[in-house]
């Protein structure tokens, strides 16, 4: 019966150890090892040499139970952290392109201040040009104004002399 029970836990063993490369089938075949167990502790005629065999099968099945848990949390981690990694790759990219953006635009708005910048200075020029115009505007007026007062003189002068005359 030992031989015999010996043999059953390195099939079950190897069975364990099938059952967590493949996740899925252990969970369930693992329960089900785990109600056979009980239905074997259930059963009054089993010998003290079978009781313990099944308990030590019980904490082996559970151990394994156990450790494919542990590995199904790990799985989930890892794919946790591979969502996270691909939603930062996405972000990078994306800030990448805002970034680029962001430099075309402020290229474009120093263009624009620079248009801006010259706009201001013609407007100057064009100011100090007009204020210089009606300065001499003015200065042209005094002078028409004193040769037509000369004229007038020497008109009136000429009719003096020539009354005089």
């Amino acid at each position: 019966d030992r031989d015999t029970d010996k043999k059953r836990i390195e099939e079950l063993l190897e069975e364990n150890m099938v059952l967590e490369i493949a996740q899925k089938q252990s969970m369930n075949e693992s329960a089900h090892l785990g109600w056979e167990l009980e239905q074997l502790s259930k059963s009054t005629d089993l010998a003290d040499s079978e009781k313990s065999f099944v308990f030590e099968l019980n904490e082996c099945a559970s151990s394994r139970i156990l450790k494919l848990e542990d590995n199904q949390s790990l799985q989930n981690t890892i794919q946790e952290l591979r969502d996270a990694s691909l939603t930062s790759r996405e972000s990078s990219l994306k800030f990448v392109e805002l970034e680029k953006e962001n430099q075309q635009l402020s290229k474009k708005i120093e263009k624009l201040q620079n248009q801006i910048e010259k706009e201001k200075q013609s407007n100057q020029d064009l100011e100090t040009l007009s204020e210089e115009l009606i300065k001499d505007k003015e200065q042209l007026q005094v002078v028409m104004e004193t040769l037509k007062a000369d004229k007038d003189r020497q008109i009136k002068d000429l009719k003096q002399e020539n009354d005089h005359l």
